[in-house]
């Protein structure tokens, strides 16, 4: 398996005030995004502290048998952490992970075959917490939560690369926003993506049934979770420009074609956008195509 080096990029402007010791905030995330390189904790958790400071305190944690790495042989011998099952124990229980149990990673060969994925998952989110550090706006190390499942009926389920939680506090009042994301690495095939379209569609009009006669329906089953339904959000890397265009459009046509798609995207935004632009001109740039059509714009405003 050939693995390339992440793009990590330290966001300017806000820091974010380490109300937490680091040790504890290094779990913490680790036990959210269950795995994450050394730069790309520090850019999470102390962008304007050294990068030493953070690599110091993972090495104690590890000396505590709480954390552990595999390295990246093609990148520069990059290191990747995670948690040992002995640090997953010690953070089941923490208020900021309720409902989220830790995912204890137990032998490299594990993370070796995790790594790709989770490391672009974590590098998307970075973008979106550059973008919030200059903006001033709300978004945390927490307010992103990997492989997220939810029941569509019938046994079938739909699993969210992450659900992003994010607050715009410009103008005169605050804006609460939430997003389905889909990591997409070129790794399937470009019909396989855009059904994942359908899979959110099935999501948004399904119904629990109602167990007993007298129990009525309560409405659609994301409202457990959301007051309103997160827009749906595609991060594609992995393949020429000419090859992410063509799967954008392929979405595109999705959206076009398939009735109960298409009465989600009158209700829901829905977008797409190649990962470096994300990098290169942040997520509030005009980088973003929106699936229903119209020209690019910001993910906020699609």
């Amino acid at each position: 398996m050939t693995t390339t080096k992440p793009k990590d990029r330290t966001p300017t402007g806000f820091t974010p005030s380490p109300v937490e010791p680091l040790a504890h905030q290094l779990l913490a995330t680790l036990a959210q995004h269950r795995m994450a390189t050394t730069n790309q904790l520090h850019v999470l958790l102390r962008p304007d502290a050294s990068r030493q400071s953070v690599s110091q305190q993972l090495n104690v944690l590890r000396r505590e048998h709480l954390v552990e790495f595999v390295v990246l042989p093609q990148a520069h011998r990059t290191r990747v952490w995670y948690l040992t099952p002995k640090g997953a124990r010690l953070t089941r229980d923490w208020p900021a992970l309720r409902g989220r149990p830790p995912y204890p990673i137990t032998t490299t060969t594990a993370a070796s075959l995790k790594t790709p994925h989770t490391l672009t998952v974590v590098r998307a989110h970075l973008a979106f917490v550059a973008d919030a550090r200059r903006r001033g706006d709300e978004h945390g190390p927490l307010d992103w939560t990997p492989e997220v499942f939810h029941a569509i009926g019938d046994g079938d389920k739909v699993v969210a690369d992450a659900v992003m939680h994010y607050t715009v506090t410009g103008g005169q009042q605050r804006r609460k926003l939430r997003a389905f994301i889909e990591l997409d690495r070129t790794t399937m095939g470009s019909e396989r993506l855009a059904s994942k379209l359908i899979e959110y569609a099935r999501l948004w009009s399904y119904e629990p049934q109602p167990v007993g006669r007298r129990r009525q329906a309560a409405g659609p089953g994301w409202l457990r979770w959301y007051p309103v339904f997160p827009r749906v959000l595609f991060i594609l890397t992995g393949a020429s420009r000419r090859t992410l265009d063509n799967r954008i459009s392929d979405l595109q046509a999705m959206v076009a074609h398939h009735p109960l798609v298409a009465s989600l995207a009158r209700e829901v935004p829905l977008g797409a956008v190649a990962l470096d632009d994300l990098e290169e001109h942040s997520a509030t740039s005009d980088v973003w195509v929106p699936l229903a059509g119209g020209e690019p714009r910001p993910w906020t405003a699609l």
